[in-house]
């Protein structure tokens, strides 16, 4: 017997709800049976999502948890309501981040992969990516997240390496994959190519080097400026704007560069700026990309005066084997020395960092291979502006988008690393032949010789993670998951990557598949820390998800952390945040517990919502249909904090503080039937409020679920509860209103004068009209319990008490004889407090009516609610105007 068919016939609870046994006990019994596997409804509509794929470079984050863990909420919905939902799990090589993990690994010993070889250093790094992969599955199941293990994917397993090879040939036959010597983003640290959106600007303090160049024939020099002093070993030009009237006469006369002698042309070029500076630069073809640009257009030599670590050079002359920031030290004191330095000003500017390894990136000339942008993003601009591209929520990120993918520059996909996907080219050593296949080559096409090399370069990490939607279902077979799951439904992910991956996925999918990958794309934010500060080491303000889960469940860290968001926005990580949650875990438990307490023998098949149903019975009732609607319509706009608000204020306040203690006078009471139709009623709420609540609390709904009278083996495949309209009642919502109104003015009252709920009192109302009057009647009984009544007397004609408390509410004057209570000037001052409260309110209504801007643009009911609120709020002020005019005569 199953752990779920051995708890359906039990309807006692622990007192306390143990997470920790719940989590592991409810985690194996959905592995076990399998409950997450996609495919088992095929006549159902399908629903899919494929997992951001987290790097294997070490422990999730608690940024990992809010994307995971709102992937899981919408999943486990749809799976609810009835969709065949598939979320496929997998993991990234990360490239150039693991690599670098592992090489430092390996430096601790004293060992460099150089000494162990390719061979045997991927071993190591394959070991590496098992240990943290195992781990990754590990934090996973901690957070309880309803993943297809069957289905599992890696960015460097077999099937999603053919489809990164069928990709890079198909667009190198088309042309749109190059390969070409160009300035690049270089990392000296760690030794690779960088793309554009790998390199993060610092604002840092520098300085501006004013240097003067003079002419080869004595006639004069040219001043320009450089926050680069050792790259000047590399020039091989000065420019000047070919409309500068101060340098007409010098254009293509050669200057002498300072150091190193060499001669060096005066050039003309629109792109420089005469206004500025001096109007002239020195053109650095090699280490510079604007100069680079302006080199091919004149032919300039190009030459490179550092090597890959960021060391100077044979071609640096005396300063060869010295490093960059070094070489910078000692070429401004020999510029010094010959007087070429005419002067240093200090310079704050925007300085390329290497995401990885933090090292200061350099812009080097290089042989890289290259995706040719512009044909691929044309297509995907199309899409997007005529309406079948992907929507982005919220949508100011279609701009973002557009943004980058309108100006993209062509993509470096090479990287000089050993871990990865290897360029599928091999060159011949003795033709020169160069052979893209999607096989290995053995033979050159050419000349027939075996003597083949391939690439020793590998992918950008984000080509093959480009083609994560579709290579993860098969592509480019045509499976049946592919033909089933593809287009995905949604990509959830952090707006931080919009251009390392959500464009690239986009434009990649186009091209190979003909449609977006995904329809909607949600951006979530950053967690950041209680005082808004983004995570980090260096502050050590990082929150593990494993440790939140270790202190407070993982039903707790779930809610809070996703019902803290809002799409597009940062939120602020507060552990008292997930303290709050936890507590609402624990009235959820509590509130079940009594009720299964008062449910003993009661089963599924006695359920009964259709009988002679009270006021209360049918009020929550209407409140937990609304809730079920509202809450749907929210999740599909992806509204989880908005959510998250509905679903704590029904199940705190309408179901725990009210509906459970008005059901206890039946349920303690000696008419069978009444206790019978409440156990009913109990029931049904909350079993639906379980399956409302279980996406974002999926281990405590399910402990729950189990013990309450249901169907089916497990909460996560019961059905999703929808909006009824028989269960609409608009008058037992009117009727509840009164009767919460004046059980709380009773209330309030009885805190101001210190009154305990334990002593007795009088209770006199006077209601508004017949209606009223009925309901207070009807509900006489609710009223006598909750507000402790020794006396109780209601009419619309009642002879009003001349010393007594008194409060107004909509539908009813209430009145405490003061006897025994306070004295009158008390109850005047508190009264007078009352007549202020009021008066404030008249007059903001009075104002937003008289505003003809708000008049004139919003909705006919809007304005007919607030002047329903006007009418209310100068009907109370009149009552307690009276009041207080009684008291004082």
């Amino acid at each position: 017997m199953s752990e779920a068919q051995d708890n359906k016939n039990q309807t006692s609870m622990p007192t306390t709800y143990d997470p920790k046994a719940a989590e592991q006990k409810w985690y194996d019994f959905w592995m076990k049976n399998e409950f997450f596997k996609a495919g088992q409804r095929p006549d159902a509509p399908k629903y899919s999502i494929v997992i951001p794929p987290p790097n294997v470079t070490g422990m999730l984050h608690i940024g990992h948890a809010l994307d995971f863990t709102l992937q899981d909420i919408l999943v486990r919905t749809k799976r609810m309501q009835g969709y065949d939902a598939l979320w496929l799990p997998g993991s990234d090589h990360a490239g150039i981040a693991t690599q670098t993990k592992v090489e430092q690994k390996l430096r601790e010993g004293g060992v460099t992969r150089h000494d162990l070889g390719r061979e045997k250093f991927l071993e190591q790094v394959w070991d590496w990516k098992e240990t943290y992969a195992n781990t990754i599955r590990e934090q996973w199941a901690k957070m309880g997240l309803s993943l297809d293990y069957s289905r599992e994917r890696f960015t460097l397993d077999e099937g999603l390496s053919k489809a990164v090879r069928e990709v890079f040939v198909k667009l190198y036959e088309k042309g749109l994959i190059y390969r070409g010597k160009y300035i690049i983003n270089w990392d000296p640290a760690a030794r690779t190519a960088l793309s554009d959106i790998e390199v993060e600007y610092k604002e840092v303090q520098g300085h501006l080097y004013h240097l003067k160049y003079p002419l080869a024939d004595g006639s004069g020099s040219i001043t320009v400026a450089t926050t680069r002093p050792e790259t000047m070993l590399g020039d091989t030009a000065v420019a000047v704007h070919p409309k500068d009237e101060r340098y007409k006469d010098m254009i293509g006369k050669m200057l002498i560069l300072p150091i190193v002698g060499r001669e060096i042309p005066v050039i003309a070029d629109d792109y420089v700026e005469k206004d500025f500076g001096s109007g002239a630069v020195k053109i650095t073809p090699a280490h510079d990309p604007n100069d680079f640009e302006m080199g091919l257009r004149h032919d300039l030599p190009q030459i490179t005066v550092m090597d890959e670590s960021g060391v100077m050079n044979e071609l640096a002359g005396k300063y060869q084997g010295i490093d960059r920031a070094d070489c910078r030290k000692q070429i401004v004191n020999d510029l010094k020395e010959l007087g070429v330095l005419i002067k240093i000003e200090d310079h704050v500017h925007q300085v390329g960092h290497s995401e990885r390894s933090g090292a200061v990136v350099e812009p080097y000339l290089s042989t890289q291979w290259f995706v040719r942008m512009k044909p691929l993003a044309e297509r995907a601009i199309e899409a997007q502006k005529s309406g079948k591209g992907v929507n982005f929520v919220p949508d100011r990120f279609e701009k973002t988008y557009l943004n980058w993918i309108e100006n993209v520059r062509d993509w470096c996909i090479s990287r000089q690393l050993w871990w990865g996907h290897r360029i599928p080219a091999w060159y011949c050593n003795d033709c020169g032949e160069l052979h893209v296949a999607h096989e290995d080559v053995t033979a050159c096409c050419k000349c027939g010789s075996a003597n083949l090399k391939q690439d020793e370069d590998v992918l950008d990490t984000w080509f093959s993670s480009a083609l994560w939607p579709f290579s993860t279902l098969g592509w480019p077979e045509d499976t049946e998951d592919l033909k089933r799951y593809y287009p995905v439904d949604v990509l959830v992910t952090g707006y931080d990557i919009i251009y390392f991956w959500v464009a690239r996925m986009i434009f990649t999918a186009l091209e190979f598949t003909d449609e977006i990958p995904f329809k909607d794309v949600l951006m979530h934010g950053l967690v950041r820390d209680s005082e808004g500060r983004k995570m980090s080491k260096s502050l050590g303000n990082g929150v593990d998800p494993l440790e939140v889960i270790d202190k407070y469940g993982t039903d707790a860290m779930r809610y809070m952390i996703s019902t803290s968001s809002t799409p597009g926005q940062d939120l602020r990580f507060r552990w008292e945040r997930v303290e709050q949650a936890r507590n609402f875990a624990n009235k959820i438990w509590n509130a079940s517990r009594f009720a299964l307490m008062n449910l003993e023998g009661f089963t599924v098949d006695q359920i009964d919502i259709s009988g002679n149903l009270s006021t209360a019975d049918r009020w929550i009732l209407h409140r937990l249909n609304e809730t079920a609607r509202d809450i749907t319509r929210l999740m599909d706009s992806y509204e989880f904090g908005e959510t998250g608000r509905l679903l704590y204020n029904f199940i705190w306040d309408d179901l725990c503080d009210w509906y459970i203690e008005f059901a206890k006078l039946s349920l303690y009471g000696e008419d069978a039937e009444a206790k019978r139709t409440t156990q009913s009623v109990l029931s049904y709420v909350l079993d639906r409020t379980q399956r409302m609540i279980h996406p974002f609390m999926p281990y405590i709904s399910e402990e729950i679920w189990q013990h309450l009278p249901h169907e089916g083996e497990t909460i996560t495949l019961a059905a999703w509860p929808t909006y009824d309209e028989k269960l609409e009642a608009p008058d037992a919502v009117k009727e509840m209103n009164l009767l919460m109104d004046i059980i709380r003015a009773v209330r309030n009252v009885r805190a101001e004068v210190n009154v305990p709920m334990s002593k007795k009192i009088e209770l006199v109302i006077k209601s508004a009209d017949a209606q009223s009057d009925a309901i207070i009647r009807n509900n006489e009984g609710y009223i006598k319990r909750f507000c402790n009544t020794s006396q109780f007397e209601a009419s619309t004609d009642i002879a009003v008490p001349e010393k007594a408390m008194t409060a107004i509410v909509t539908g009813a004057e209430l009145y405490l004889p003061l006897a025994g209570l306070i004295d009158i000037a008390q109850e005047i001052e508190r009264l007078e407090k009352e007549v202020k409260n009021l008066r404030s309110e008249v007059e903001r209504v009075d104002k937003k009516l008289a505003n003809e801007g708000f008049v004139a643009k919003a909705p006919a009911k809007v304005i007919e609610e607030e002047r329903a609120k006007q009418q209310d709020y100068s009907d109370k002020l009149d009552k307690v105007l009276a009041r207080i005019q009684e008291l004082q005569s």
